[in-house]
This record gives C-alpha cells, sequence and structure tokens, in this order.
C-alpha cells in the first residue's frame, strides 16, 4: 500500500510539474514575443565594424543575461531520452528561451541608452550542472547562464 501511495505521489507532482511548467513556458514566451516586438527598430549585428552611416555615433558594451533552469517532469524526459537516445526536444525550448532572453535584455540595456543598433553581438553559454542535497542524496540540476554582449552605437546627446 505504501508503495502505491508514493507512486500515487510521484505521478501527482510529475502532472502537476507538467502542467505548472507548461503555463510559465507559455507566458514567458508570450513576454518575450511582446518585448521583441517593441524592441524590433534596434538592430543587432555579429558583424565587428558598423557600416559607414554609423561612424558620428557613440559606443559602448551592452550586454544581458539570464541564468534558466529546467522542470522536474523535462529532467526526466531528458534523462528518458539519453537512455534511448535522440534529441533532447523537452530542454530545447529552454535554451531557445534563455537566448532570446538574453538578447532582449541586451536590446533593453541599448534602448535605455539611445542606441539605434549594437554590433559585434556575441552569446555565451555556460551550463550549470551543480549538485543540491535534498533528503540527503545527490540530485543533478539543470541550468544554464545565457550572456548576449555587444556595442552598442548611439548618437551623443551633444552632437549637431
Amino acid at each position: 500500500m505504501e508503495n502505491i501511495i508514493a507512486l500515487a505521489v510521484v505521478f501527482l507532482m510529475s502532472v502537476v510539474t507538467y502542467i505548472c511548467g507548461t503555463i510559465g513556458e507559455k507566458r514567458h514566451y508570450r513576454s518575450i514575443r511582446e518585448r521583441e516586438g517593441r524592441l524590433k527598430n534596434i538592430l543587432v549585428f555579429n558583424e565587428k565594424m558598423p557600416p559607414a552611416a554609423y561612424l558620428k555615433h557613440e559606443f559602448t558594451l551592452v550586454a544581458g543575461s539570464v541564468v534558466m533552469g529546467s522542470d522536474y517532469f523535462r529532467q526526466v524526459l531528458a534523462w528518458l531520452k539519453k537512455i534511448f537516445g535522440g534529441r533532447l526536444t523537452s530542454l530545447e525550448s529552454v535554451l531557445d528561451r534563455g537566448r532570446r532572453e538574453a538578447i532582449l535584455r541586451m536590446k533593453e540595456e541599448a534602448a535605455r541608452m539611445g542606441a539605434k543598433a549594437v554590433f559585434n553581438v556575441r552569446l555565451e553559454t555556460s551550463m550549470l550542472a551543480g549538485n543540491q542535497t535534498t533528503d540527503g542524496r545527490q540530485q543533478k540540476l539543470f541550468c544554464a547562464e545565457f550572456l548576449a554582449y555587444g556595442t552598442a552605437l548611439y548618437i551623443p546627446m551633444n552632437a549637431s
């Protein structure tokens, strides 16, 4: 009887985690799409040098970073996929949201400065797979830090 209750609790936790994770992911994607629409006028390029039209502009470094974690349900799905092989699609959306969020935060910083474009944009990703002790057991965490940085070009206030 205790085993059945334990399995029911694990199943219930998985269902709740799946539902909450899906709702949170949809909410985050909605926020990302809205902010991308607002910031579409700030252009981002990976070229090192801006075109001649931007030579009158001042420049400064801008960056945006975010740490994204995965929920328990996605980790279980990824673990199962690792056993059988194949793409870890359950984690791909975490990585997609992380990259897009880091770029948006970089563009938001550029917008606060009045920048019109960001050149030499680079993305860095660091996996944070630390151990968390829960009830005396070691549990792997899936977290990743995303950093987007580049050179923001803006027109100085005293330029004529």
